[in-house]
């Protein structure tokens, strides 16, 4: 008998461990599906955050109900403007060309008087033409006792490129091409060969480089005064160079942005460095004071430590990972309940749609309503992630999404006290996104030489659009001048919030 309840004892603890090994496998097998049906969606499905069923995520009349609340507490503020606005009318800092439809003699026969009105505008443009600009220099002969005469030559205009055959024009075109439109330099080649002009890639990549050196007095300007403000918004992506201190071609190198400075004028900086480490955020922020927004990367904790810098976290980064659990959730029938993620991002918008109803207030009564109004959103969204946390299966999607947001909660949270601060990083990350673009055309950079070249180009093209400049305008105007200035007072002058460019300016 003893031996029988031993078998026994023995068979209950096999089909216990194997219970315990189905359900592990179970578990595994979900969060692969899980993993897999994220990279299918990455792979072939729409790239935009909204989901399909994104109206499923909130009771849609709470939200309403809670945003006209929010309405009827803000103080007066101008009305939010229509969804569809009406198409404006054409720039008037556009160059204009009068096309008269005129009458034939035999139809104005017997009229009294004849007149114009505007009936139509259409917007026109003129292709690209390539030209040779040839500089003819007047010179004087003075004639002297002595017998042999003296020259005198007319001053021609200084080059940043010193000998170069690019005219400035030309120059900032490149620059814009590449920079700013992410063509790559053979498809310059190609275009500059179909207008006329013969330029080898090679020869514009030299050209690019070398501008570095020229801009490198107006970038420190630029890091000066973009270090003097008290928030600063910074991001890092990923980058190939080729060749770079004998570090491996396949290796992650790293494109870092800086965005920020004094109110009303910012100055978004690139940085190249093959490193992502904490060393390199610590010299880009040397000096700063004042608060840093990034995601949750640890790689800002040091320089944030070691200074007075108070860091903020990006609500666009949290809701990201809600959001990717949401798609990687399995395809959800009608009438049935919605996931934990598809709440959590019902409860986030909420914090979206307050920021919408008061993007007009002045920091303060901004600062008074976050706190009057998307404080309560955030306590019971914190209240409700952490009785959740532990509701879903470990190292699922959505529990990483949980356990990113609580651990950055204190981070989150930050933007309220200050209405100078934003929801999120997205400031920086559309800054950043010209980048991203345009190396899925040109794909690597080839030396870390080149790579810095390019984020001083993109410094000053994403400054100039900060500032509201046209990009061209602005390379063009400091190509121009940059060559003749001596003194840190002509570099500022080239401070894009010190350049004053109209239709058909220099």
């Amino acid at each position: 008998m003893p031996e029988l309840l031993d078998t026994i004892e023995q068979k209950d603890a096999l089909i216990a461990e194997r219970d315990r090994l189905i359900a592990e496998q179970r578990k595994l097998l979900a969060l692969m599906e899980e993993q897999l049906r994220l990279a299918r969606q990455r792979r072939f499905g729409r790239s935009s955050e909204k989901l399909p069923h994104q109206g499923d995520f909130f009771d849609e009349a709470e939200l309403e109900a809670a945003l006209s609340e929010v309405e009827a507490q803000l103080p007066d503020t101008p009305p939010s403007k229509p969804k569809r606005k009406p198409r404006e009318g054409f720039s008037d800092q556009l160059p204009r060309l009068r096309i008269e439809l005129a009458l034939r003699d035999d139809e104005k026969m017997g009229a009294s008087q004849t007149f114009f009105t505007k009936v139509k505008e259409e917007l026109d443009i003129v292709p690209a033409q390539a030209r040779v600009l040839e500089y003819w220099q007047e010179k004087a002969v003075y004639e002297t006792d002595e017998g042999a005469p003296i020259f005198k030559a007319a001053a021609r205009p200084a080059h940043p490129l010193g000998k170069c055959i690019a005219s400035v024009q030309l120059l900032a075109y490149i620059l814009v091409a590449k920079y700013a439109d992410a063509l790559p330099l053979y498809r310059l080649e190609h275009i500059l060969k179909r207008y006329g002009g013969s330029i080898s890639r090679t020869t514009m990549a030299n050209w690019i480089i070398r501008l570095d050196d020229v801009f490198k007095p107006l970038i420190n300007l630029l890091r000066e005064h973009q270090l003097s403000g008290d928030y600063l918004q910074a991001d890092e992506t990923r980058l190939q160079v080729l060749k770079d201190d004998g570090r491996p071609a396949t290796s992650d190198k790293w494109m870092w942005l800086v965005r920020g400075g004094p109110p009303n004028r910012p100055a978004v900086l690139f940085h190249y460095d093959a490193s992502r480490g904490e060393e390199v955020p610590s010299r880009l922020l040397d000096g700063f004071e004042g608060v840093l927004q990034t995601d949750g990367y640890a790689g800002y904790n040091t320089i944030c430590r070691g200074n007075a810098i108070t860091r903020i976290g990006c609500w666009d980064h949290a809701r990201r990972k809600f959001v990717e659990a949401a798609k990687a959730a399995p395809a959800k029938k009608k009438g049935q309940k919605v996931s934990k993620a598809d709440v959590a991002i019902g409860k986030i918008r909420k914090l979206y749609a307050i920021e919408e109803r008061i993007k007009n207030l002045d920091p303060e009564a901004k600062t008074a309503q976050r706190r009057l109004l998307s404080q309560p959103v955030l306590d019971d969204l914190h209240v409700w992630l952490q009785a959740n946390s532990r509701r879903v299966p470990k190292d699922s999607l959505t529990w990483t999404a949980i356990n990113y947001t609580l651990n950055q909660w204190d981070r989150l949270v930050g933007y309220c006290q200050d209405g100078r601060l934003h929801l999120s990083n997205a400031l920086a990350e559309n800054a950043i996104r010209p980048f991203a673009v345009g190396r899925r055309n040109w794909l690597f950079a080839d030396t870390a030489r080149g790579a810095r070249a390019s984020a001083t180009c993109y410094s000053l093209i994403e400054t100039a659009k900060a500032n509201g400049l046209e990009p061209y305008a602005y390379l063009a105007h400091i190509l121009r001048h940059i060559a003749a200035a001596e003194t840190v007072e002509d570099i500022e002058a080239l401070l894009p919030w010190n350049v004053r460019l109209t239709a058909g300016s220099d």
